[in-house]
């Protein structure tokens, strides 16, 4: 935990010690402000076209899956000899799909996962593919 203006506890989330840049998969989720339904239509492609453009502004980044829902991003990203650290990375998307919008698109902070094995990685597609329906189907249930 960590003390912020003698007021609040924040957790850490991040892993102690672990070297961001480190080549390897991650697996990303940032949230959108307050978790609103904001990611869809326009807001939902240009979020696609910043995500898929990445490689080609960052160097030693990959998109290996990504899926955008109405409240949030999966993405998994692979590092290879990344200059810059995952936050980093992060932080630029946040920035500049919030720009483009004109408006606090993200909540702060994001959740990460670093993929350390082949069954972690295909547990982890497999639950950005099913995220989607499971929203729907939450949505539905409280829309009853």
């Amino acid at each position: 935990m960590i003390l912020l203006n003698n007021m609040r506890l924040l957790k850490q989330i991040r892993l102690p010690n672990y070297d961001y840049k480190k080549n390897g998969y991650y697996f990303v989720t940032i949230c959108a402000n307050y978790r609103k339904g904001l990611l869809v239509d326009d807001l939902k492609n240009v979020v696609a076209q910043f995500i898929e453009q990445m490689p080609s502004k960052i160097k030693g980044i990959k998109i290996d899956y990504y899926s955008i829902v109405p409240t949030h991003v999966h993405i998994i990203l692979i590092l290879e000899n990344c200059d810059l650290k995952l936050g980093e990375i992060i932080r630029r998307l946040k920035a500049s799909t919030s720009r483009y919008a004109g408006l606090k698109l993200w909540q702060p902070n994001y959740y990460e996962h670093v993929s350390r094995n082949e069954n972690s990685l295909t547990d982890i597609r497999q639950y950005i593919i099913n995220n989607p329906e499971k929203e729907r189907l939450d949505f539905e249930e409280l829309s009853t």
